[in-house]
């Protein structure tokens, strides 16, 4: 049996998550998940679409948000009582930092970010990105049960055929005050709203060559195509946007349909984040920028003049 990590945000499924099930039915295992929170409760049986034959629901008073050590806690109690051959989780930010404590706390190797998992073998063998997912490591998890997150968008989710909804068994993990010391206790600011950066099908990111007061047309372009908003580090790192919109190794890792990458020189931490696009178009006035190199199609110019043209045109071929 292979168990799962799946995560969820006060109730709403966490859609990368699925991506972690679909690796480890390809695993010829029975799949087993976890999730933590009474939120999780009503979210559960739907993983049996996935290929999920039970979920473990982790309730306790103090999992009302998120609680990453508490959240690796009750993964591990469950994985201490079932020995899975494998525990795994998406690799977001979340997902690695759950199974981060999952393996201190069993005291089990954890390999992040894999791209291929073989338990076939005496060994466990994973392939992974390192250096912003410029090397590939092939290596061997020395453990009995391998922990490892896989890389965002290296497996689509797959439902599986005729699949009944999967069992749900609720349990009390046992938490101490320790495991709760760092949680989310309130939420303040605007809300979310709109399509997620991880799950938007049109991303138009701006960089330093955008201004600091130059992304109103990224955002009408964006709106237009029922995209999202995203950014470079030193956009986040001037302050001009929030940290939520950075695509890249220290931020969101995205896969969209369209990427457009303007005024943006192309760093590896930049294009670790978005090299799964489908199609990725790059506007820049530098055509030796690293960026160009990874483009489908590029346009060489100032994006303070061709993204109103861009605009304009999407408008019109939309009739708006």
């Amino acid at each position: 049996m292979i168990l799962v990590y799946v995560d969820h945000d006060r109730g709403t499924l966490d859609e990368l998550s699925l991506q972690a099930l679909t690796a480890a039915k390809g695993l010829d295992s029975a799949v087993e998940a976890v999730m933590v929170g009474a939120d999780a409760v009503a979210l559960a049986p739907s993983l049996g679409e996935f290929g999920v034959s039970r979920v473990h629901v982790a309730v306790h008073p103090g999992l009302d948000d998120y609680a990453p050590m508490a959240a690796g806690r009750a993964v591990a109690q469950i994985a201490r009582a079932e020995q899975p051959g494998a525990v795994l989780a998406v690799g977001s930010p979340r997902g690695n930092e759950v199974l981060a404590h999952v393996g201190a706390i069993v005291d089990e190797p954890f390999a992040a970010d894999c791209t291929s998992i073989d338990l076939s073998g005496d060994e466990a063998r994973v392939t992974r990105n390192r250096w912003a997912g410029s090397v590939l490591e092939e290596a061997i998890i020395h453990s009995t049960m391998p922990i490892a997150s896989v890389a965002p968008h290296a497996f689509a989710p797959e439902p599986v055929a005729g699949a009944a909804p999967a069992a749900v068994v609720e349990f009390s993990p046992e938490l101490s005050d320790a495991d709760l010391a760092v949680r989310v206790v309130d939420r303040t600011g605007a809300g979310g709203g709109g399509v997620s950066l991880a799950e938007a099908k049109v991303v138009v990111s701006g960089g330093r060559g955008v201004g600091e007061n130059g992304f109103g047309p990224l955002e009408e372009l964006a709106e237009l195509l029922g995209g999202t908003v995203g950014c470079s580090r030193v956009v986040t790192s001037a302050g001009w946007r929030p940290h939520a919109e950075q695509v890249g190794q220290t931020g969101t890792k995205v896969a969209p349909d369209v990427y457009f990458a303007i005024g943006i020189s192309g760093a590896t931490q930049h294009i670790a984040g978005c090299k799964n696009a489908k199609t990725m178009i790059a506007i820049n006035s530098d055509p030796e920028a690293t960026i160009m190199s990874f483009a489908d199609y590029a346009i060489i110019g100032d994006a303070s003049q061709i993204m109103p043209a861009v605009v304009d045109a999407v408008r019109a071929a939309k009739g708006k």
